[in-house]
């Protein structure tokens, strides 16, 4: 079942959206700001995000970046401004489609579908290393095979790190482009995700690749090269 989060403040159209898209089988799960948009986002692992532009928080804009930053999962804007600059900056920054309110709810649940046969076709992005499978779309991982359950947040980290192989990240980098910008925590959080996945792939051979520490640099995804 696809799970779409929706990004809304205005809690009328928020409930119509989730009511069209339950009707058809999607799972959703709702966030009403800016500032709660990404920690939806982390936990709920969705394959598709409809996103108003203006939210109290944090902007749609602001949203899109930071998600672009860490995952490819498909983006639809929602908003009330139809001019088309608007629209081609959504487009420009990583949005996949554009929808203008006021709308029918039967056409949104269109694009939304519409959208996923496109991303979750022959070209939903995948990272594979040995026997190690990661699939970006789905968030999906598997050792030899077997899926591998991991947190939303310890997921972040190996998808990030799958999609650079052999580049080196700091804590403060990893910080940054998992966490995001607004932690105030402690950066030991990455040596704690770095720690539970090295467990978590443990049946994952030496010889196609290791999460590795370089001493006074930070973390890598070191892999063969193909």
């Amino acid at each position: 079942m696809d799970k779409v989060l929706i990004v809304e403040d205005e809690f009328a159209i928020s409930q119509v959206l989730k009511a069209y898209l339950q009707k058809v089988n999607f799972q959703t799960e709702q966030a009403y700001n800016g500032s709660d948009a990404i920690k939806k986002f982390h936990e709920f692992n969705p394959n598709l995000v409809l996103l108003d532009i203006m939210l109290p928080g944090k902007s749609g804009w602001e949203i899109l970046k930071e998600i672009r930053q860490i995952n490819t999962c498909p983006v639809i804007m929602l908003t009330a401004l139809g001019e088309v600059n608007y629209r081609l900056e959504g487009l420009n920054e990583g949005a996949d489609d554009y929808i203008t309110k006021p709308f029918i709810a039967e056409e949104v649940v269109a694009r939304v579908k519409a959208v996923l046969r496109r991303t979750q076709g022959d070209k939903a992005p995948k990272r594979k290393f040995g026997s190690l499978e990661i699939n970006l779309q789905s968030h999906d991982v598997h050792v030899n095979n077997q899926e591998i359950d991991l947190t939303p947040r310890d997921l972040s980290v190996l998808m990030f790190l799958a999609e650079h192989p052999n580049k080196t990240f700091t804590r403060d980098q990893l910080i940054e482009q998992v966490w995001g910008w607004e932690y105030d925590g402690s950066d030991r959080a990455v040596d704690l995700a770095i720690k539970r996945l090295r467990k978590s792939l443990q049946n994952w051979p030496a010889e196609d690749g290791e999460i590795k520490t370089l001493r006074g640099l930070g973390y890598q995804l070191s892999v063969k090269k193909s």
